[in-house]
């Protein structure tokens, strides 16, 4: 029997902070994608504020674990997408960046990890921001790493969703 794979894309972040909003506004695509053509299998898509407890009971038991996030690098290029990845418990990246909030998602890893809520595989996209002043609306450069973002998640999760359906 062929069970489709448990995937979550989780857009961390807070849309009233301008750039801060990216994983929003990337989930908010995918939803927007999502009402003409469902996304594959059990895919789901959820906004959060980061909070790490709130985080892990979001993946908790997932297959894959999409995150998006805002982060702060220095010297900065907005509009630049770091990934991570954590396979086997474990996160390799090519880029360090930190991301726009006080507890980070290296601290829910690190909790994940030590109640065992790690989901199977955990992929995190962190956007570097130019403005997150008060506000709404994305700066031009952050908003094209979105839309080019949310493509590059739905091919992702659909090629997970080809993989669990050949198992």
């Amino acid at each position: 029997m062929n069970i489709p794979a448990r995937v979550i894309v989780i857009g961390v972040g807070n849309e009233y902070r301008r750039d801060d909003g990216v994983g929003w506004a990337v989930v908010t695509r995918l939803a927007e994608r999502a009402r003409k053509r469902p996304l594959p299998g059990r895919t789901s898509l959820v906004l959060c504020d980061g909070d790490p407890a709130r985080l892990i009971s979001h993946w908790d038991g997932a297959d894959l674990a999409i995150v998006v996030d805002a982060a702060h690098t220095h010297p900065g290029q907005p509009g630049r997408v770091h990934r991570l990845v954590m396979d086997d418990g474990r996160i390799a990246a090519a880029d360090r960046a930190t991301s726009s909030h006080g507890l980070g998602l290296g601290d829910a890893v690190e909790l994940a990890r030590e109640l065992d809520r790690l989901p199977r595989r955990l992929v995190v996209y962190a956007v570097e921001g130019a403005d997150c002043s008060p506000g709404t609306g994305l700066s031009a450069p952050v908003e094209l790493a979105a839309s080019r973002l949310a493509a590059q998640i739905t091919k992702q999760v659909a090629r997970c969703q080809d993989r669990a359906g050949r198992r």
